[in-house]
């Protein structure tokens, strides 16, 4: 398949099923949060999924590497910036994957107005971690709404996350552990109980700088707490177990 590059723009290898993505330094790059939310979520092939904050599309391009088997089911990619959606309707064209994966470009806080009420089996979403004014403000202003809740707050992410997601489909969620708290008070206000939960730590001496979280709409209460996760070495290297989930090759128990 042809990519259609931008001149500020580059194609990486995502080292799985031969996929490739575009990026570009103007625009927010996807990291390994991304890689382990698409690779932890539950997932069947016959799912109609929804990715909230898609950015490029990296997680819906990962989550077709999930089976062996082709999808069955559709996954929309919904992205609120125009130059990252068309730019994720790029890598879904290169990668030949039109037949299964949609890019909507739109406001996630509208989300119901776009597709109606509960529409989706599973919804994953990346999105910005911090509150609006805290961290870097000189950053790109592309880069800076996706690090920080100037479009979309937490809140608002698990409200169109739990609007969208039918009774009793599975809500996935990457983000920072300083704020597990607020997530889960959060989710159980949306009727979405946390399920299970993985914490990722850059090396094993390190505190988690990632948390991944499941919740089921109308679940009961009952949190699995999966067993660390080391993303680096001590020498920096990655460790076996980052390298087998980046290649597809690795999956989180369920």
């Amino acid at each position: 398949m042809a990519f259609d590059l931008h001149t500020d723009e580059r194609l990486d290898d995502l080292q799985v099923n031969g996929l490739q993505i575009i990026q570009s330094e103007e625009v927010f790059s996807f990291s390994i949060d991304a890689i382990l939310l698409a690779r932890y979520v539950s997932l069947k092939r016959q799912d109609r999924v929804l990715d909230i904050g898609t950015g490029n599309g990296v997680i819906p391009l990962l989550l077709t590497t999930r089976h062996t088997q082709r999808r069955t089911g559709e996954i929309v990619a919904l992205e609120y910036q125009e130059r990252l959606a068309e730019m994720a309707r790029r890598n879904v064209a290169g990668n030949g994957l039109d037949d299964i994966i949609r890019v909507v470009q739109g406001d996630a806080r509208q989300a119901v107005e776009l597709f109606g009420r509960e529409k989706f089996d599973v919804v994953t979403c990346n999105p910005p971690y911090r509150p609006a004014g805290v961290g870097d403000q000189s950053l790109k202003e592309p880069i800076k709404i996706a690090r920080h809740e100037i479009t979309l707050t937490l809140e608002q992410a698990i409200a169109s996350a739990a609007s969208m997601c039918r009774f009793e489909g599975k809500v996935a969620m990457v983000h920072r552990p300083d704020r597990v708290a607020e997530i889960f008070a959060l989710m159980r206000s949306y009727r979405l109980e946390p399920k299970r939960m993985l914490l990722v730590h850059p090396r094993l001496d390190r505190r988690p700088n990632i948390v991944v979280v499941e919740a089921i709409k109308g679940g009961r209460p009952e949190l699995k707490i999966d067993p660390p996760f080391v993303v680096h070495n001590a020498d920096g290297s990655y460790t076996q177990a980052m390298l087998d989930i980046y290649a597809g090759r690795g999956e989180f128990a369920k």
